[in-house]
């Protein structure tokens, strides 16, 4: 373990570390086998104030009156609210939120709001991607690369402006300070961003493009008196837009980027 200076690294693989990832992994790859999971997306459509169709959608859609409408008729076989719809319907989703509203057979059509556009995204469990799915790669468990970081926290969170997977989308997130720590013979520094019980960091480093995906993604538990956090980059992650073209995934703010090969946690997907 490494804890903020590189004269604490341990060499080798700690078994109870190899056995608690072990359990952690394959339960990361059961929810990616979910039905509906991220594997299964097929489509993302943004929707305008015309009324439009989308390929292998039933119904016409678009945006009216600050709600995602759609309209379709009985033989469209689109289910709304648990029953098949049979003229028109409406939901009002929040910014930067995800509603599951439709289905026909056993697809799913959630609505999704981001910075402000609605849009439609679908999910087939038969999609070619879930289907063929056979695992995410990783590195070896490697007790090096769990590390120590100092959190220097903001006075109050910061909205910021970051782009995403989608070129011409943007999206806020709120980050919460800077998380510091030492690795490679060097010291780093990573915005953090609030999650639930912790944070997230969305970084790059010099596998990205290479052996893992452009970008990836960290969380970790913290307190909310704390300022220590363990980062176990053996638990970074691929965002759903490493897998899928229709992520809307955070892209790293500026300056996530690591001058090192953390050559720890999941590679490339694939495929």
């Amino acid at each position: 373990m490494i804890t903020g200076m590189d004269s604490h690294m341990t060499t080798g693989v700690d078994e109870g570390l190899a056995a608690r990832w072990a359990g952690w992994h394959a339960k990361r790859e059961e929810r990616l086998r979910q039905p509906h999971g991220w594997l299964s997306l097929t489509g993302l459509h943004w929707l305008s104030a015309e009324p439009r169709g989308f390929p292998g959608m039933p119904g016409t859609w678009r945006v009216r009156e600050g709600s995602a409408e759609v309209t379709a008729t009985e033989a469209d076989g689109l289910i709304v609210r648990g029953r098949v719809l049979s003229g028109t319907d409406s939901v009002h989703v929040p910014d930067d939120d995800t509603i599951t509203f439709a289905a026909f057979g056993d697809v799913g059509v959630e609505v999704i709001v981001r910075s402000g556009r609605y849009g439609i995204r679908v999910r087939d469990p038969h999609s070619a991607l879930r289907m063929g799915f056979t695992g995410v790669p990783t590195f070896p468990v490697n007790a090096d690369w769990v590390i120590d970081a100092r959190l220097d926290r903001y006075p109050a969170p910061l909205d910021m402006e970051i782009d995403t997977a989608q070129e011409d989308l943007t999206g806020v997130e709120s980050a919460v300070g800077v998380l510091r720590f030492s690795a490679g013979g060097q010291e780093h520094a990573l915005v953090a961003f609030a999650d639930n019980d912790g944070v997230t960091v969305v970084f790059t480093d010099a596998t990205s493009g290479v052996s893992t995906a452009p970008w990836r993604a960290l969380w970790a538990e913290v307190a909310p008196d704390e300022d220590i956090v363990r980062l176990d980059f053996n638990r970074a992650v691929n965002l759903p837009s490493a897998f899928s073209e229709y992520g809307t995934c955070p892209k790293p703010p500026a300056g996530n980027a690591l001058s090192i090969a953390v050559e720890a946690g999941e590679q490339r997907p694939l495929g």
